[in-house]
């Protein structure tokens, strides 16, 4: 017996998860239907077609990441917090954020993260390119990072792996020199620690400007 009971937000949390789990192509209203255990009708009622359905779901992964806060002591670790969150929010959702993508939607998608990110580079002192120098250089260190994983995740398996590669003869001359690096290298990618290192990394050195680096430098 079909159930009476159903909200809207239900649906576009049910469908949000098939879409998550299994990508768009699995998001049919029959399947949708049978996941509440409701009728197609009721699905239709509460969202309309397929299309409206989609164009709510892409609404609501907007507003997801509307509500990405800041969290830490200072700017620095604020920033690399934003930076932390939104990279999570875009690994937990790439078939939505690509539907996103796809509805032309995908800067005012990244536009909370962007005034979070303003706000912290105005409470560091930042201002003017500066500061949108940092918002833009975090953005894009996020993004890349992403569609790197992403891209590794799906790539066809790889021979000689790169562990592989770093563990042979092909490194002798860097495991001499360095081996603690050919080591290092020879082992599997923490892609979490690696993302934090080069996130933190980035932040401390845009805070710091270029005159920190010319003394570096210098």
């Amino acid at each position: 017996m079909a159930r009476t009971a159903l909200t809207r937000d239900e649906v576009l949390h049910t469908a949000a998860a098939l879409v998550r789990e299994h990508g768009p192509a699995a998001l049919t209203m029959r399947r949708l239907a049978a996941e509440l255990g409701t009728a197609v009708t009721s699905i239709y009622w509460h969202v309309g077609n397929r299309e409206s359905l989609l164009d709510a779901l892409v609404e609501r992964t907007v507003a997801d990441l509307g509500t990405l806060r800041p969290r830490g002591a200072g700017p620095a670790e604020r920033i690399v917090s934003v930076a932390l969150l939104l990279r999570r929010a875009l690994r937990e959702r790439p078939h939505l954020v690509a539907m996103v993508h796809e509805r032309g939607l995908t800067e005012r998608m990244f536009l909370p993260a962007q005034r979070a990110l303003v706000h912290e580079a105005h409470e560091a002192g930042l201002r003017g390119p500066r500061a949108a120098e940092l918002v833009r250089a975090v953005q894009f260190h996020v993004v890349g990072h992403v569609l790197v994983e992403r891209n590794r995740e799906r790539a066809p398996a790889q021979s000689p792996a790169e562990t592989e590669l770093w563990a042979t003869e092909a490194a002798a001359e860097t495991a001499a020199a360095d081996p603690a690096l050919a080591h290092a290298l020879a082992a599997a990618i923490d892609t979490e620690a690696l993302f934090h290192a080069s996130a933190r990394a980035l932040v401390t050195g845009l805070l710091a400007g270029p005159a920190a680096f010319a003394a570096s430098t210098g």
